[in-house]
């Protein structure tokens, strides 16, 4: 295998004798390079999401996995689906080597165990009808690697996002995405542009695929939950522009229906419109 670019030295040095101004400036600089790194990989990401699409439309679920900072951003990812898209919690899933405890805290060891990975995603009874997708900046987390092997070997559908060519993980999915963002700002320190690229893609890949599934009206998150008053009043506020009514109409609407799509759907029904 090639040498891991995430591993390698950082373009810069001394940076304990830098200016706060010029630590930031160079981080930014570095940054940048990234959504340029993931306009090299969009088809592969198209291929994996319309792969995700078609298996979703057919009962299935997707899910994330990964250890420390990459479990972390898939764990994320999926938490933000139901309140952002008012799907169901077990639609998207993230997991991260060592459980619950390790969102906050590391577990050692966990990414090294090749067989747990499996063990986790057989808890919830994983299937041909989901897709599996392993994140790992480095590409070579055993408990991440052993995951998506053990999927293609069950006819599970497996995608990747990680940060080094040609890395073991590609090898074992049917859609590895290899954002190759170079040495990181501080050496190895993949929490930065690697976990800023897992972001980004994660963001295209959850939010593309709700955006096909119907969970988004012209640019609106009409599924939504109005889970606190931030969200209540940006519902109301789509429901004004959207169907041309007074503040206290939508709230009105919202109040009865609890729900944007369905205020809407009932005032054109009503309305004829």
């Amino acid at each position: 295998m090639p040498e891991k670019l995430t591993e390698q030295s950082s373009l810069h040095d001394h940076l304990e004798q830098r200016s706060v101004m010029d630590l930031l400036q160079r981080i930014n600089g570095e940054d940048q390079k990234v959504p340029q790194a993931i306009a090299q990989v969009l088809p592969q990401i198209e291929s994996l999401i319309e792969t995700i699409v078609s298996k979703l439309n057919q009962g299935g679920r997707l899910f994330y996995i990964g250890a420390g900072t990459s479990g972390r951003m898939g764990i994320l990812d999926a938490s933000e689906c139901p309140p952002t898209f008012g799907v169901d919690h077990d639609l998207v899933i993230g997991l991260i080597a060592g459980g619950e405890s390790a969102i906050r805290k590391a577990v050692e060891f966990a990414e090294d165990n090749i067989e747990q990975g499996w063990k986790d995603l057989k808890a919830f009874e994983v299937s041909e009808k989901d897709v599996v997708i392993g994140i790992a900046a480095s590409g070579t987390t055993p408990y991440v690697i052993g995951a998506l092997k053990s999927c293609q070997q069950h006819n599970i559908v497996t995608g990747s996002i990680s940060c080094n060519a040609a890395s073991p993980l590609s090898i074992v999915a049917d859609h590895p995405i290899e954002v190759i963002v170079g040495p990181e700002f501080v050496t190895g320190s993949t929490r930065m542009k690697s976990g800023t690229a897992q972001k980004l893609v994660l963001n295209m890949i959850s939010t593309t695929t709700m955006i096909q599934l119907g969970r988004v009206q012209g640019n609106k998150m009409v599924d939504m939950q109005l889970s606190n008053d931030k969200l209540v009043i940006r519902g109301a506020t789509m429901l004004q522009e959207q169907l041309n009514i007074s503040k206290e109409q939508a709230e009105g609407l919202l109040a009865e229906h609890k729900s944007v799509r369905k205020a809407i759907s009932a005032h054109q029904h009503t309305h004829g419109s």
